[in-house]
């Protein structure tokens, strides 16, 4: 009897042994699925061309990731099946000498196990967290794309709405200060009339009050008066004897 259950254990610890080494070449091979799907992803975003290239590879990929998925998570449940066979026979009675050494083992397996769930798990979802942010990334630059394609038109008339709407705000900035710059001159002159208004109602104040500067003002305008008549009569004859003489 303690022969067959020492089969019976030996049997056990090796369907776990076969598991964990069938679980440990699917994880790097799945490892490796996920690094390069991301690879090839960085790749075409940096091709310029990768909008026109088919979306193959990535099909063929994500079928690869699936289908692995369900082997695994197969495998995983097989290991943890012979696990709990391997811990119901620790508890049968008759082999409560060998116990400790039973538990050890049995210890050994289920933190394999643990860590190879782990793992697929951590691997999983990175390759799901790549894969819906690239999807995202895609759905973003075809939808930019075909916003340029389809409203190449639509831009071109915007954009000259828009120039035209520039300028238009140019001119009317324009406009504004002209009439800015003009109001300040009225203003000036305004201010400057105002001036000599009072300048020349004190010049008539003084003069009212003092007759001789009236009558010196007079006689200097007539002087003015004068000598303008004399210089512009020199000035006329001298024009005269110019043209006279080049036209002798």
């Amino acid at each position: 009897m303690a022969g067959g259950n020492s089969n019976y254990w030996e049997d056990l610890r090796k369907q776990a042994r076969q598991l964990e080494n069938e679980l440990d070449l699917k994880l790097v091979s799945f490892s490796k699925l996920c690094t390069s799907y991301s690879s090839s992803r960085d790749g075409r975003r940096g091709d310029s061309s990768s909008d026109t290239t088919p979306l193959l590879c990535n099909s063929t990929q994500d079928r690869m990731f699936e289908t692995m998925s369900v082997e695994i998570e197969q495998l995983l449940a097989k290991l943890t099946g012979v696990n709990d066979k391997m811990a119901e026979y620790t508890s049968t009675p008759g082999v409560t000498s060998l116990n400790a050494a039973l538990m050890h083992t049995l210890q050994r397996h289920r933190d394999i196990l643990q860590d190879y769930t782990h793992e697929f798990h951590k691997t999983k979802s990175n390759f799901m967290a790549i894969r819906e942010r690239e999807d995202l990334l895609g759905s973003v630059r075809k939808d930019i794309e075909t916003y340029k394609s389809g409203s190449g038109v639509n831009n071109r008339r915007t954009e000259l709405f828009l120039k035209e709407h520039e300028h238009l705000r140019n001119s009317d900035r324009l406009i504004d200060d002209t009439i800015s710059i003009a109001m300040a001159t009225k203003e000036n002159m305004t201010s400057q009339r105002g001036f000599l208004k009072s300048i020349q109602s004190r010049v008539n104040t003084l003069a009212n009050r003092f007759p001789a500067i009236n009558n010196l003002i007079q006689r200097i305008n007539l002087r003015k008066r004068r000598d303008s008549l004399i210089l512009g009569g020199v000035i006329g004859i001298c024009t005269i004897l110019l043209l006279l003489y080049a036209f002798h």
